[in-house]
């Protein structure tokens, strides 16, 4: 289940976002942080499985598109499809917005997008 980031998350969230390349140092992480929770553009949704939070998702939205700027899974949890449901769930989310990569997330949304063709 995708859950909208509220600030009584933070710490999980930063749990979350230490698993992307570059997000490694807790001030680092806590701007980071710090941009979701100032920028209206800017969203973070966390994916909840039963009573544990084991993925994250964050986006910068504009006006036809939005760039997913973060995606992190628990490695725990990792081979189980969690990263293609989470964004899946955003497509659904934002069905007009063409959604954009950067270097970080740019793999993955191509690997998800290949596979999405059929390859699946």
């Amino acid at each position: 289940m995708l859950i909208r980031y509220k600030k009584t998350y933070e710490k999980i969230a930063m749990g979350l976002l230490s698993y992307m390349p570059g997000e490694h140092s807790v001030k680092a992480l806590q701007e980071t942080i710090q941009k979701y929770e100032t920028e209206d553009d800017w969203q973070l949704y966390l994916w909840k499985k039963g009573e544990d939070f084991i993925g994250l998702l964050g986006i910068e939205i504009d006006d036809d598109t939005y760039t997913l700027h973060h995606l992190s899974v628990n490695p725990s949890f990792r081979g189980e499809g969690i990263g293609k449901a989470i964004v899946e769930r955003i497509q659904e989310q934002f069905p007009d917005k063409e959604c954009l990569s950067t270097d970080e997330t740019d793999d993955f949304l191509k690997r998800f997008i290949s596979k999405e063709g059929g390859a699946d």
